[in-house]
């Protein structure tokens, strides 16, 4: 599905103005930990997209620039981002500067801090539809998806019960396509190839280029999956609208992931979460891609 998980934590080169969001934000425990972490430390800025529960904020101790990431009772994606950096596979790329280094995390407090990384998002600039940028982040990519594998045992299959999920909940998809959605999803059989760690949500709202690097930000969706999942939101924006940008992006990665039927059904099930969710978090605009990309893949399933 479409759903930020948490919001960006790089931006400009060059910080921000202090701005009037804080730590009064964070609970009594969270604001306790960073206090401990990061004495007398400021707030620069809230790098918050305002549509999930977890808290951005860009600080300053010291000299340095980090970044203090603080969620509610009811989110999951900052466990996510820990398992991502404390199971080691944020870490080679971290090393080079291509993600941030993890600094402090408390799991139970659903409370982290990280290095802050120079850059401008590439989302909505020229550098988000740069065939060069694709290439880049294509390696990056391949790069993270072959530290391990593991056998899928289920997971496709529950992914298009996640699907089914989301058109059983409230939603504005039409009946008639409701119903081809149901349809192709009962004909399109799981596919449980081997699974790899995935971002989760590659796209240049969580690509920051600086000077040419590409820098990764948000693990918020990180889990093991098939290696072409993380190539489904590229394909619903950026590779549609310009195609020399996939070009780039698989000469970078270095191979085709994707299988003609899983590929399809992949995108479905993607397609069907980005109109469901924005939807039902009022999200206009991500909820009339969602159904363009529903329009897009019952066109080609039912070719």
């Amino acid at each position: 599905m479409h759903e930020p998980s948490t919001p960006a934590h790089g931006g400009s080169s060059d910080p921000a103005p202090p701005v009037a969001a804080g730590f009064d934000r964070l609970t009594t425990a969270q604001r306790a930990l960073v206090g401990a972490w990061l004495p007398d430390a400021e707030v620069v800025a809230d790098l918050g997209w305002n549509q999930v529960e977890t808290i951005v904020l860009q600080v300053r101790h010291g000299d340095r620039s980090l970044i203090v990431k603080a969620a509610g009772d009811a989110d999951h994606h900052l466990g996510r981002e820990l398992d991502a950096h404390e199971g080691g596979y944020v870490a080679s790329w971290a090393r080079e500067g291509h993600a941030a280094t993890l600094r402090f995390a408390d799991r139970d407090a659903r409370v982290l801090v990280l290095d802050w990384l120079p850059g401008e998002l590439a989302y909505r600039t020229p550098a988000g539809v740069d065939p060069e940028v694709h290439r880049r982040a294509g390696a990056l990519l391949r790069r993270f998806h072959t530290q391990a594998s593991r056998p899928s045992e289920g997971t496709d299959a529950a992914a298009t019960r996640r699907a089914i999920a989301w058109l059983d909940s409230s939603h504005a998809i039409a009946s008639d396509v409701e119903s081809r959605l149901r349809a192709a999803l009962a004909a399109l059989p799981p596919v449980e190839e081997d699974l790899v760690p995935t971002h989760g949500d590659w796209q240049p709202r969580n690509w920051l280029v600086d000077a040419g690097e590409v820098r990764v930000i948000d693990f918020g969706r990180f889990a093991f999956r098939p290696a072409a999942t993380d190539f489904a939101r590229l394909a619903a924006q950026e590779w549609r609208e310009d195609p020399a940008c996939e070009t780039a992006f698989l000469e970078g990665y270095g191979r085709e992931p994707r299988h003609p039927s899983h590929w399809i059904l992949m995108r479905m099930r993607e397609a069907i979460g980005t109109a469901c969710w924005a939807h039902q978090v009022g999200d206009t605009e991500f909820e009339a891609q969602g159904h363009r990309m529903i329009a897009e893949v019952l066109a080609e399933f039912e070719r």
